[in-house]
């Protein structure tokens, strides 16, 4: 296998409508094509706006919480497998920073109760693509996309939108579109959906749009009489919701502002949260009449948001002209030591690492660390960033001939020892992979960092078992180590994490058949082998027997 990067190699872009793009448009053509006839909540307090029907009522007759996460799960089985979904460790922090102060909002108001918040994942997530949009799926998923991040100036601004998103999903819209259809909706909403994904996935555009096409019909009468009271209702109580979180509410009238002026120009379909969320003078009056005058207070911070949507835009577009105009923003020369100045160093190191041009890194890094520490003091994330990505391009920079293994080992050393505190996932993740590189450098303190980031990982996953990533960072740390069998089994929990349930399987028998080969020696590793591949096996055959139709066992 592999070693992980924190950055990605750089890569041809693949065709420009792709699985994901077109995901968050079936989402939404889908929610505006069921038929129309419930009764939208009308202009009232949030407090009572956010009441929903109990289970058993006529609203959720026709989808319960179960089943729309089910629905969720099986949209995000194929979307994990996507090669646009992104699991980059900072940006994902980044994003949960400002998600969860939104979903302890949503308590707080009710607007999540008790059956919601344990049935739902609640889990966001990156597609790495320009175009600037978001989308709710069944189930308590959000997707985000990097021109989103890229292209908003503050986090108010990105989390009025992840905001209406969230309603999106508390409010059950969804769920609530379907209240007069059959329950084959759901199948058919799932079977348009994956109809996307396969076609988009056969690279042919022309399927892709014919799917969407199809779909226009039933999505006209909808989108007009339905549609638009749900969005001014995710307006509502994510308004509501921002200001409960301690963001400044202002930023959801200066994102309709900004997403208004954008649809004035041809957006080249970058903006296709243009189309799916109707932007109205009413919309954006109504957005200004809410605002709140009580100051925010919540720790997310410009600096922290202007160094994560410069990471965005290198992530969203690796081609090596963007990369090199990326580049050129962090050269020497400029007179600005501010918060802009700093986001463009990080975007021009992190272009450099990427570019393989390591020593122009180091002098966008040095730079970088010099404006946040004398003039970002109190941001301690500034540097904290800028820490990581020293270690990013040190560790590309060891995979390289003639590498001075001892120099880049010592710098290791030096860059972590400040962050020895600090228990986050971005962390463990970045000191397992510093464990790998030296490991492949020859160290010879190697073997202990690998102890100790197996079993910093082990811990890890015991209590996030869906974490592909720190799976797969477990199965190669646990390989050199000898621990053959913890490294098969945590390569096949990276596959089931992946969504990926026929390859799991087949990996967890792999196990069991070397479990049987060790005899005794990994007694314990052999007995959760054996359990797991039962409990996998019996997921695939419940998939297979739903994708029949037939009823599960």
């Amino acid at each position: 296998m592999s070693p992980l990067r924190l950055l990605p190699p750089i890569s041809p872009r693949h065709p420009p409508k792709r699985c994901l793009a077109v995901v968050a448009g079936a989402c939404a053509l889908m929610m505006a094509a069921w038929p129309a006839g419930l009764a939208m909540a009308q202009a009232e307090p949030a407090s009572a706006a956010v009441r929903l029907p109990a289970l058993g009522d006529a609203t959720s007759d026709d989808l319960d919480i179960n089943q729309e996460r089910r629905l969720g799960d099986s949209i995000m089985r194929d979307i994990r497998r996507d090669p646009d979904y992104l699991d980059d460790p900072l940006l994902t922090e980044y994003l949960d920073s400002l998600v969860q102060p939104l979903l302890k909002a949503g308590r707080e108001r009710g607007a999540i109760d008790n059956d919601i918040q344990r049935a739902f994942a609640w889990q966001s997530f990156l597609v790495r693509d320009r175009a600037v949009n978001a989308f709710a799926l069944p189930g308590g998923y959000v997707g985000v996309y990097l021109g989103l991040v890229g292209m908003t100036a503050t986090p108010e601004e990105l989390a009025s939108v992840l905001a209406h998103e969230i309603t999106h999903v508390t409010q059950r819209h969804i769920a609530r579109s379907m209240t007069n259809a059959s329950h084959q909706g759901m199948a058919t909403m799932a079977a348009t959906i994956l109809g996307l994904l396969a076609a988009s996935h056969s690279r042919n555009i022309d399927t892709a749009q014919a799917v969407v096409v199809g779909s226009q019909a039933m999505m006209a009468q909808g989108q007009l009489n339905f549609s638009r009271d749900m969005e001014r209702e995710a307006d509502r109580i994510g308004l509501d919701l921002m200001g409960g979180a301690g963001f400044a509410t202002g930023g959801m009238a200066a994102m309709f502002e900004k997403l208004d002026n954008a649809s004035r120009l041809n957006d080249s379909g970058l903006y296709p949260y243009l189309r799916s969320h109707p932007l109205t003078s009413e919309r954006i009056s109504e957005a200004r009449l809410r605002i709140g005058a009580a100051p925010a207070h919540a720790a997310v911070s410009r600096v922290d948001h202007l160094l994560m949507q410069a990471r965005a835009r290198v992530l969203m577009d690796s081609t090596e002209g963007s990369l090199r105009r990326q580049q050129a923003m962090g050269q020497p020369g400029s007179p600005l030591a501010d918060a802009t100045r700093l986001a463009a160093l990080y975007g021009a190191a992190m272009a450099s690492t990427q570019l393989r041009d390591f020593d122009q890194a180091d002098q966008a890094i040095a730079a970088g660390l010099t404006v946040a520490s004398k003039q970002f003091a109190a941001e301690p994330h500034a540097l904290r960033a800028f820490a990581l990505l020293d270690l990013s391009n040190l560790i590309e920079r060891s995979a390289t001939p003639a590498t001075q293994a001892q120099g880049l080992a010592r710098r290791m050393t030096a860059t972590l020892a400040p962050l020895a505190g600090d228990r986050s996932r971005v962390l463990q993740l970045a000191r397992a992979q510093v464990a790998l590189a030296r490991g492949r450098m020859g160290d010879a303190t190697a073997p202990g960092l690998l102890r100790a980031s197996t079993e910093e990982l082990q811990t890890w996953v015991a209590e996030h078992k869906g974490d592909a990533l720190a799976w797969q960072l477990l199965s190669q740390c646990a390989e050199p180590l000898g621990l053959h069998l913890r490294s098969l089994r945590a390569g096949a929990e990276a596959a089931m994490a992946r969504g990926d349930v026929l390859g799991a399987v087949d990996r967890f028998r792999a196990a069991q058949r070397a479990a049987k080969l060790a005899g005794t020696d990994e007694y314990l590793e052999a007995s959760i082998i054996e359990s797991r591949l039962r409990e996998v096996e019996h997921e695939r055959r419940r998939l297979m027997a739903e994708a029949r139709g037939e009823k599960p066992e």
